[in-house]
């Protein structure tokens, strides 16, 4: 049995009242705070009931029930909020005199019991004769022994600045049973117990809002703090308001707290600072380009006025993101279409200068063998025409999305790498490159497009002789693997430097320093193609040795057996 408690006096119980009241206000301080009022209004008028977990707002609500049982002498206090997602009213913890087991099973429709009839009707039911009241539910008295009680609906009210009520809405409701001393509730316990439950109506509501608010604060701090691009946010004071990890890790910054710090003082960058103040004066949208002093990386700072409910001046937000790979490949690209420019001119040169020359000759000051030279450098410059128009067409292919055209057929490997050998011997003609097929005899064939086969090959073997201007030994040589072949192409060349290893694969990448001193050019399109072109066959192409000075190896893997189609459109 229950300690006996002594009744409060009227003089207490103002005092508690108002101590309530007092909780109240602090809770929609710190709401305001966080949103403002407007914002506060919209979501309390549709914000879900929540479970309050935080143990301060916990302990409130302890102290809120102790406090009614004290002045109604009940034994058992329950507070059931509505719960939207189940429709039903749950016991809104912590509850005085059930068992938390008995709590967390305990769900009523708003339908049923004395519970429903006070949520739909807003409008207090007192009964002193549980067991013959006819809207109660018997496995609820008999599950809790309640013999008496009054249930008061929670009701938020909403006034307007004369303090008229403009708005009402139930939450819940609010049960006291089984009056202490085997007494009967009365008409006085129902006017406090409404009193009290308005009170307990505004901190659960506060609280759940509160509850949400800081929630999804928590979250947008969390999704603030993980976002690659920098953040900074500038009150209207020219103050920090935010700033995020990745704007401090640019700015040279540590991760400490700067918020309230002038702008100046912590961002160490003129332009910045100035772009930030320019854009809160004029109140628009600007933007600039800065280099970040600590990473080396190209930044483009976009801002854009940020107004909040109740301020008349904005604040600035100002995003930093990280363009150093789009303008190095606007670089590249200005790059290529210069040298694809130069590739085509050069051809375009000789033939033009070989066809005026035969036109010229009226006279047939040439004889029929010089005449054959001059129609096989003509065919040769054609061809070389024909690979970089074929090359850019597949790379545009490739950017585009679309799939590669396969015609697949039976290649001999070997036979490929002869011919594609013969035709470099012939560029290479007077140089001092030694080009040796390793290719072992009987070595398998495969079922791929002869002509991308070939592509893959000329684009190897090329490098290998262009990246080798003080000449030296090209092998190429062929591994059978069981169900795929491989293709060695190996140099003596100049090597690749280790900042250009995982780049060379992409396309206008160009491998720089000692090759651009020897004049080296190139579109940079080759290996790119290669490598599209082995993944089109269901392979790949890797570099799988190299050493500045002293030559590379790319080896290329090709299947025996053709891929289906959708595997095509994939790999590609």
């Amino acid at each position: 049995m229950p300690d006996k408690v002594i009744p409060e006096d009227p003089t207490t119980l103002r005092k508690e009242l108002e101590r309530y009241r007092l909780v109240v206000t602090e809770l929609q301080g710190k709401i305001r705070d966080l949103e403002g009022e407007l914002y506060t209004a919209r979501v309390m008028a549709e914000m879900p009931a929540i479970v309050i977990t935080k143990p301060e707002l916990r302990q409130t609500l302890g102290r809120l029930i102790n406090k009614v049982a004290m002045i109604v002498q009940a034994e058992k206090v329950l507070i059931l909020l509505y719960q939207a997602e189940n429709r039903e009213l749950t016991i809104l913890p912590p509850a005085l005199g059930i068992t938390e087991h008995q709590a967390s099973h305990l769900a009523i429709k708003p339908d049923e019991g004395i519970t429903g009839l006070v949520y739909r009707g807003s409008e207090s039911h007192l009964y002193n004769d549980a067991l013959n009241d006819p809207h109660v539910l018997p496995e609820v008295v008999s599950e809790l022994r309640i013999r008496n009680g009054i249930c008061v609906p929670l009701t938020i009210k909403e006034r307007d600045e004369e303090e008229r009520v403009v708005h009402e809405r139930v939450i819940g409701v609010m049960h006291t049973c089984n009056k202490r001393y085997e007494q009967e509730f009365n008409d006085d316990d129902i006017r406090l117990l409404e009193m009290l439950a308005e009170q307990a109506a505004a901190v659960i509501s506060n609280a759940q809002l509160y509850i949400q608010l800081s929630e999804e604060k928590q979250r947008l701090e969390q999704t603030f703090e993980t976002i690659r691009a920098g953040v900074v946010v500038m009150g209207h004071q020219h103050d920090i308001r935010l700033i995020n990890k990745a704007a401090c890790r640019l700015l040279g910054l540590s991760p400490d707290g700067y918020e309230g710090q002038p702008v100046s003082e912590v961002i160490n960058n003129e332009q910045v600072v100035e772009l930030l103040a320019e854009s809160l004066e004029r109140r628009d949208e600007m933007e600039c380009e800065m280099t970040s002093e600590v990473n080396k990386r190209t930044y483009k700072v976009e801002t854009s006025p940020m107004g909040g409910p109740n301020q008349r001046v904005p604040s600035v937000v100002a995003i930093f993101s990280d363009i150093t790979d789009l303008r190095r490949v606007e670089q590249m690209k200005t790059a290529f279409v210069s040298t694809v420019s130069h590739e085509l001119r050069t051809p375009l040169t000789s033939i033009k200068g070989f066809v005026s020359t035969l036109l010229d000759d009226t006279e047939d000051l040439y004889d029929d063998a010089t005449r054959h030279e001059f129609y096989e450098i003509i065919d040769q410059e054609c061809d070389r025409l024909t690979r970089l128009i074929n090359d850019l067409l597949n790379v545009s292919r490739i950017e585009s999305g679309r799939t590669l055209d396969m015609q697949i057929a039976e290649v001999d490997v070997s036979q490929a790498v002869g011919k594609v050998l013969a035709t470099q011997r012939e560029y290479t003609a007077g140089s001092e490159h030694e080009l040796i097929n390793e290719i072992p005899p009987g070595f398998p064939t495969i079922q791929a497009d002869a002509d991308k086969v070939a592509q893959i090959l000329d684009n190897l073997i090329g490098n290998a002789v262009k990246y080798s201007p003080e000449g030296g030994r090209i092998t190429v040589a062929g591994e059978d693997e069981g169900d795929s072949v491989r293709i060695d192409i190996t140099d003596e060349g100049l090597g690749v430097p280790e900042e250009h290893r995982d780049k060379i694969f992409e396309r206008f990448e160009m491998v720089g320093n000692d090759a651009n001193r020897k004049g080296i050019k190139g579109t940079g399109i080759g290996l790119y193609l290669v490598r599209h072109l082995a993944r089109a066959h269901g392979g790949d192409v890797r570099l799988s040795w190299s050493e500045v000075g002293k030559g590379s190896t790319f080896s290329v893997g090709l299947p025996k057996e053709p891929i289906i189609e959708e595997t095509l459109a994939q790999r590609t």
